[in-house]
């Protein structure tokens, strides 16, 4: 005869958005001279700023402190106008740059306004500007004087910070050998992080259980298993 499941509740979605705040910013090797020339605007070293790594590394967190440092207007890569005459602002934030559409003419003239009014234009971007393949030959030229930092892979200590900070929002204490298991298991993105705290919290809840390794094992699995699959 089988042995009866646990009961089981059905977690409610409680919307837990990892925060973009600069007192939610963990900063380590990975990521230390990307957060220390945010931190310096409006003082940088020129108008145009290119904030490259790889996806999950926490651009677009860094990119959201200083839209909110800045006041900063976010546009669209694909959607920039080609004219200045409607950029009345003195800071503006580009994601995503290096996606196919960008609007190469209208990034133009947005950094020549930059330039000529004294603002300060943020770009993310995967790749470093070299890369993104751009046709326009002025466009290339200005996105060559503009200042590139790079931001890493996540390294150990910035994932088990963002970790233990993403089980504290949602009020769950874990102990540290579970956040140091997480670590050396999953992706090494921010995304990932956020992706399987998400996952063993609606586990913890179903089950009515605490999070443990062994959960924190079965849960990795799974998501790596589902991966390959695909």
């Amino acid at each position: 005869m089988r042995k009866p499941e646990p009961p089981r509740q059905l977690p409610l979605d409680l919307g837990h958005a990892p925060g973009l705040s600069r007192d939610d910013l963990i900063v380590s090797a990975a990521n230390r001279d990307a957060a220390a020339l945010i931190e310096r605007w409006p003082d940088w070293p020129s108008p145009v700023v290119v904030l490259a790594g790889p996806p999950g590394s926490g651009k677009s967190h860094l990119a959201e402190v200083w839209r909110e440092m800045s006041g900063a207007e976010s546009l669209s890569a694909g959607k920039l106008d080609a004219g200045a005459s409607g950029w009345t602002g003195l800071a503006y934030l580009v994601e995503d740059a290096d996606a196919p559409g960008l609007d190469q003419t209208g990034l133009f003239h947005l950094i020549n306004a930059m330039r000529a009014g004294g603002g300060h234009l943020l770009l993310t971007a995967r790749r470093f500007a070299p890369a993104w393949g751009i046709a326009l030959p002025d466009l290339a030229s200005r996105l060559k004087a503009a200042t590139t930092v790079e931001i890493h892979e996540p390294d150990d200590l910035l994932l088990a910070g963002v970790i233990t900070k993403l089980f504290a929002d949602r009020q769950v204490e874990v102990e540290a050998n579970v956040v140091q298991f997480l670590v050396r298991r999953i992706e090494r993105s921010l995304s990932a992080a956020i992706q399987i705290v998400d996952r063993l919290d609606r586990t913890a809840l179903e089950r009515k259980a605490r999070i443990t390794r062994a959960m924190a094992a079965e849960l990795t699995a799974e998501i790596e298993q589902k991966r390959f699959e695909f």
